[in-house]
């Protein structure tokens, strides 16, 4: 009898002593005190042997692997998470929001958070601007926050951030600015609006580790054009999400982080020069956008 794998036979023998290695290194963590923590080592070990065996890894790919790891965690500094960026483009990042953001009625849906997102973003008014100088064509987004019951929320704090025309954030530039992203809070009847960029397509940073990786399994960087939020409000589920721009032919292409949702998708509607803007704000001959984003949280728990 042999257990035969894509690559070769494995004779009996040679599958009992994988697993009887298998079987022990999943015995070492019976005795740990947390449950949980037992639970996720034993099945972390029974899935990263079964990987090992059924690929037949050979040593120089694990030295490799151990390499690349390594590399990663080279480049990660407080302005860069490769390891989040490896999360993303393995689909790992999306498939845990969706284990832990299940559907809840007309609740907005979720997506990834992304290695960019700064707890001091600064706060605006309502209908204030969050571009900071950041270059692009201005976009008035506008919506509402409510329960899936149609209730309002006012005071839900809403985090926005995105990249410039140029595809770049903040945090990429060297000068320290704070520039396309803020917070701001949802009014007594549940509605918000701001200013900010038309979202640009962009690579996501392909000069580590992980765009070596895509670049030698001929995967694209590139992520569709999209604006980040951040919504919470006590008693509901914090939504992570993004919108992104209809008509975007990234869209078509595909999203490196498999982060779109047809749900998430919404028309960015060009205004000609001289439409009066919702705020009276005066853009002289700059052509602007408007987008409609109206959320849905789900409750708590």
């Amino acid at each position: 009898m042999t257990e035969t794998t894509a690559h070769a036979p494995v004779s009996a023998e040679q599958a009992t002593r994988e697993q009887e290695l298998t079987d022990r290194v999943v015995a070492s963590f019976e005795d740990a005190p947390d449950a949980r923590l037992k639970e996720l080592m034993q099945a972390l070990t029974r899935h990263l042997h079964a990987f090992i065996r059924e690929v037949r890894l050979t040593e120089a790919e694990w030295e490799k692997a151990i390499a690349f790891l390594t590399a990663a965690g080279h480049i990660t500094d407080d302005r860069r998470q490769e390891f989040i960026l490896l999360s993303d483009v393995l689909g790992a990042s999306m498939q845990t929001i969706a284990v832990n953001n299940p559907a809840a009625g007309n609740a907005t849906e979720a997506t990834v958070f992304g290695p960019f997102f700064v707890e001091t973003a600064p706060e605006i008014p309502n209908g204030g601007d969050i571009a900071g100088g950041a270059s692009g064509q201005p976009a008035w987004v506008e919506g509402t926050v409510t329960g899936t019951h149609g209730n309002p929320i006012p005071n839900a704090r809403i985090e926005v951030w995105e990249a410039d025309e140029d595809g770049f954030y903040d945090v990429q530039y060297d000068d320290a600015r704070v520039a396309g992203r803020a917070h701001l809070y949802s009014d007594q009847k549940g509605n918000y609006a701001f200013w900010g960029l038309t979202p640009a397509p962009y690579p996501i940073p392909h000069d580590g580790p992980v765009g070596e990786m895509l670049a030698a399994t001929n995967r694209s960087p590139v992520r569709a054009s999209h604006l980040h939020f951040m919504v919470t409000a006590s008693g509901y589920r914090t939504l992570v999400t993004h919108i992104f721009v209809e008509g975007d032919p990234q869209l078509d292409i595909g999203d490196s982080v498999f982060g779109v949702k047809d749900s998430l998708i919404k028309p960015f509607d060009t205004q000609r020069v001289g439409i009066p803007t919702p705020d009276g704000r005066d853009l002289g001959e700059q052509q602007w956008a408007r987008t409609r984003f109206d959320i849905v949280l789900a409750p708590a728990n």
